[in-house]
């Protein structure tokens, strides 16, 4: 996939932004706070629907204004399609997609972005939120229709915690909850198929992973991905909890393997109930699940040096593109490498540019030039103050003359 042109009204620091874009390395070059990472973020978003930088869509509306639009032409081969977004302050986003009113969670069967961004360090070091953020952002890009999913069982998952709030105020117990019992049905069903396909898609990047963090790194640390599930017992949200206590089975027949999720999420649901209606808060199901990263056989948050932590970082954003390279009829994903150079090392830098540049369209963010290996400095445009100067097109235009 390409993106051949991105237009933006009222997002970020942008009133208006045409940008061209080539296949590729294309190189957006500026000062920080100059709007390189914002273009950059606007591409995300048709493939993620999330931003890698805000947990709501509010703060990428420029100041002042209620609705932000993102609006991409993308080139499938031979097929062109044109992609639009509505970011609204309030309410729901709106969609169309070559002009015809779509749902938003539509978008990303035709946009395919991986990014590799400095706060990618987080996935690895930060809190589990940030790894289920990495894995749930994926599983949309894999599979449009979870993102349906996800927004479901968040929905439920607030309108449960809100019952339980109501119960612990109001001191009702037994058999009082019977309206507890309908939403645990629901929260089970959507949250079964979530770890379910959280669950194989960790086995699925189990060997991208391995192969992209030994040509990042240059040796073979043994990088390995599990999921600590709630349902079987760990919590990786108790401060005071090992994550890495508990497992769930994984048959390979996927009608039984979440068929067995299920069970477990329903016996934990009701081991848990007293505590929750004292907390007013559903302690179990993938909302507090983590997933688990090793290498050297050791957990990477707590024991991985900051080199191990950074090739971990880069190999599970090489796997996803991977991963996605491999199932996706439309070619490779887009690439977007965002201030990423200025963190690496030199050997790093060269090794993560090689293992990049063959990908149909890269796009590199960069304050300093010269952080830039050769083999991705090509279509150079620079950014300042939200204008974006364009250096193929004033030659191009030159040339015309």
């Amino acid at each position: 996939m390409i993106v051949e042109h991105l237009s933006l009204v009222d997002f970020r620091n942008y009133a208006t932004a045409e940008l061209a874009l080539h296949s590729g390395p294309n190189v957006l070059v500026g000062r920080n706070g100059q709007g390189k990472t914002n273009l950059a973020e606007a591409v995300v978003f048709l493939a993620t629907l999330g931003s890698h930088r805000v947990s709501s869509d509010a703060p990428m509306v420029r100041d002042g204004q209620e609705f932000a639009i993102i609006r991409a032409r993308l080139s499938h081969g031979e097929r062109k399609v044109l992609v639009e977004v509505q970011l609204n302050r309030q309410g729901s986003n709106k969609a169309r997609i070559n002009g015809s009113p779509s749902k938003a969670n539509e978008l990303p069967r035709y946009a395919h972005v991986v990014l590799f961004a400095p706060e990618d360090l987080q996935i690895v070091r930060g809190d589990p939120s940030s790894r289920r953020r990495f894995a749930d952002q994926l599983l949309i890009q894999r599979t449009p229709r979870m993102a349906a999913v996800l927004a479901d069982y968040d929905r439920v998952l607030k309108q449960r915690n809100a019952l339980l709030k109501s119960a612990r105020a109001r001191g009702i117990r037994g058999e009082g909850l019977s309206t507890l019992d309908v939403w645990d049905d629901k929260l089970v069903a959507l949250g079964s198929e979530i770890i379910t396909a959280r669950q194989r898609l960790a086995a699925d990047l189990q060997q991208p992973v391995a192969d992209a963090y030994a040509a990042i790194a240059g040796e073979d640390h043994r990088p390995q991905l599990d999921w600590a599930l709630s349902v079987s017992g760990a919590d990786p949200e108790d401060d005071g909890a090992d994550p890495t206590d508990a497992d769930a089975a994984a048959p390979s027949d996927k009608v039984s393997e979440t068929r067995l999720i299920a069970d477990l999420f329903r016996a934990s649901l009701a081991a848990k109930r007293s505590n929750e209606l004292d907390r007013g808060l559903t302690l179990t199901g993938p909302h507090r699940d983590d997933l688990v990263l090793r290498v050297r056989d050791l957990p990477v948050k707590g024991y991985a040096s900051h080199g191990e932590s950074w090739s971990v970082a880069l190999a599970l954003r090489l796997a996803s593109a991977e991963l996605l390279r491999s199932e996706s009829p439309a070619g490779d994903p887009v690439l977007i490498l965002d201030d990423v150079f200025a963190e690496l090392d030199a050997d790093r830098r060269q090794r993560l540019a090689s293992l990049t540049s063959g990908y149909e369209q890269v796009v590199v963010t960069a304050a300093v030039e010269e952080d830039i290996p050769e083999v991705l400095h090509a279509h150079v445009v620079r950014i300042s103050a939200g204008t974006i100067s364009d250096e193929r097109q004033v030659q191009e235009a030159a040339d015309d003359d």
